[in-house]
């Protein structure tokens, strides 16, 4: 007898099946990507001390436990790293399978806000209650399903064999699918995931070899749109008292300038070392408003100084690094461009929360990857380093 009967007569079948297993989970293991898991586990530990820093005197929103907020960051990044390994554990080429399912879920998600199921956070209609403390930003979730759609679409044929680059059909399909959602977060208003959904889109049309012409031309367009927008008056005031504090920041000091100002006195008060965690007194102060989501960074300038808040950039910076490894060792187009898409979300949101923070970017309510409070945003997070690791551990050995 042969194959696995053999195994079974001979008394070996079970026990060297079982170990078939382990060293195909072994061999998995070792072709993790680690750089990129290692260093976005200690963001998000880095990001834990900063939210109880921020968090642990202030009972107004910790119901009079410190340790309020620690908790839950650490439970939603133990949730994050449980959907990351499902995600491997499902792969980027079955979640390819299931785009069509997941983008309308996520579709249906943003429209559940328009509802009244939906809650006003800082002047965006952007989340569902859940209750319990708990809450649902289905915004988050939609930069994933844009990637794996757009890259679905534009890596087809050309995976296929039957095209060389994405032709211009397809193209308009894939952007057709990424402005259905982007239009509904515009309505919510939530001008800061439209703004990294856009880079999203570029970035991915940049990836897939679609035409320069394509870039220019949404270049061009999105150019058009904002001027658009702001002559029809279709941001909220809010919205345009923040870009008008970010051309002058002396502005409105005490009102919607208020933040920029606080968090670059905090930032600029940490020096070299910082002023010591739990010790800064901005942060003790309580002088920097959301300081444990959107300004989480002032924290780090504040308590651990340059060398800490320049930790904080390296750690982004080496899991950029290795993702776009990730999308240039990739063995076909679609996992090029779900890597690519990765890459220009965390390097876009990164640098607007950052300079935001520095008074460089204005002020658009987007949270710091890994780090910044906040369980949506942590899980989509997490769920994109699922998909880089996929990518690396799918690819042949040989490649």
């Amino acid at each position: 007898m042969t194959g696995a009967n053999s195994f079974s007569v001979s008394g070996y079948g079970p026990e060297r099946a079982g170990w078939t297993r382990v060293f195909a989970r072994d061999a998995m293991a070792r072709r993790l990507d680690w750089p990129i898991l290692l260093a976005a586990i200690a963001l998000s530990f880095i990001g834990s001390l900063l939210v109880f820093s921020a968090t642990r005197n202030r009972t107004e929103i910790n119901q009079g436990d410190p340790y309020y907020f620690l908790i839950r960051h650490a439970m939603n990044t133990g949730i994050g790293l449980a959907l990351m390994i499902g995600t491997v554990w499902l792969g980027h080429r079955t979640l390819r399978n299931a785009v069509p399912v997941l983008y309308g879920l996520s579709v249906l998600g943003i429209l559940l806000v328009l509802t009244p199921l939906g809650s006003t956070v800082n002047g965006a209609h952007s989340w569902i209650v859940l209750g319990g403390g708990f809450s649902l930003q289905p915004s988050e979730f939609v930069k994933i399903t844009i990637i794996l759609g757009m890259a679905m679409l534009l890596s087809a044929r050309v995976d296929a064999g039957d095209k060389p680059h994405p032709d211009h059909r397809t193209v308009l399909q894939a952007l057709g699918l990424a402005a259905v959602p982007m239009l509904i977060v515009m309505l919510m208003p939530d001008l800061g995931s439209v703004m990294v959904m856009v880079i999203i889109v570029l970035g991915v049309l940049l990836a897939s070899g679609a035409s320069n012409r394509w870039v220019f031309g949404l270049l061009g367009a999105g150019a058009l749109g904002a001027v658009a927008v702001w002559q029809l008056h279709i941001l909220d005031d809010y919205q345009i008292a923040r870009f008008a504090a970010f051309a002058n920041p002396e502005l409105d000091p005490a009102g919607v300038g208020y933040n920029t100002n606080q968090a670059r006195i905090a930032i600029g008060s940490g020096g070299l070392t910082g002023a010591g965690l739990f010790h800064g007194s901005q942060t003790t102060g309580q002088f920097v408003p959301e300081q444990q989501t959107d300004f989480v960074f002032t924290g780090a300038g504040e308590e651990l100084g340059f060398v800490g808040a320049g930790l904080i950039i390296v750690l982004l910076g080496v899991v950029l690094w290795r993702a776009c490894r990730v999308a240039r060792d990739s063995s076909d187009l679609y996992g090029t461009v779900v890597a690519a898409g990765i890459v220009a979300w965390f390097a876009f949101q990164s640098f607007e929360n950052v300079g935001m923070t520095l008074g460089i970017m204005p002020v658009t309510g987007l949270p710091l990857p890994f780090v910044s409070y906040g369980g949506t945003s942590m899980f989509a997070v997490w769920v994109a380093v699922g998909l880089l690791q996929s990518i690396k551990v799918q690819r042949p050995l040989s490649a």
